[in-house]
C-alpha cells in the first residue's frame, strides 16, 4: 500500500537543522549517512513514535536552492504538526525558543497554532478535533 515516506525540507546546514528539529521540536535523528558519491549526506528526523513520514533535510546546494531555504511554500503554511497534547506541546515549543506568529486558535477543525521553523517555514501545530 502506497503511503507518504519523506518530505524534503531545503536546509543551509544540516548540523544545525538536526539541532533545531531534535531540541527545539522534539524529532528523533532517524538516519545520519554519508551519501555514496561522497557529496552530502541523507539526514531523517521525524516525531517520536512516528512510523511513516519523516522530513529528509536536504542541503541546499545551487543559489537557486539557497534562495529557497525558508520559503519553500511562497509563505503559505506548508508543513503540519499534529499532537494529541496541544497545550503541552505548545508550551514545551515556547520554552525551546519556537517563534510563533500568533495566539493559539480554537476552530472546528482544532486547536492551532503557526510557528516558524529556523529558517522561516511556516508549520501549524495542530490538535485536530
Amino acid at each position: 500500500m502506497p503511503h507518504l515516506g519523506l518530505v524534503a525540507v531545503v536546509v543551509r546546514d544540516y548540523d544545525e537543522a538536526i539541532e533545531y528539529y531534535t531540541a527545539a521540536l522534539g524529532f528523533e535523528l532517524r538516519e545520519d549517512t554519508p551519501r555514496a558519491d561522497g557529496d552530502g549526506r541523507w539526514v531523517v528526523v521525524a516525531p517520536p513514535g512516528t512510523r511513516e513520514t519523516g522530513l529528509l533535510l536536504a542541503l541546499a546546494t545551487t543559489p537557486d536552492q539557497l534562495a529557497r531555504v525558508g520559503d519553500q511554500t511562497g509563505g503559505r503554511v506548508g508543513l503540519f504538526l499534529n499532537t494529541d497534547d496541544f497545550d503541552g506541546a505548545y508550551k514545551r515549543m515556547v520554552a525551546a525558543g519556537v517563534v510563533f506568529e500568533e495566539e493559539p486558535r480554537y476552530e472546528p477543525y482544532g486547536a492551532v497554532v503557526v510557528f516558524n521553523d529556523l529558517y522561516g517555514n511556516r508549520w501549524d501545530l495542530i490538535q485536530p478535533s
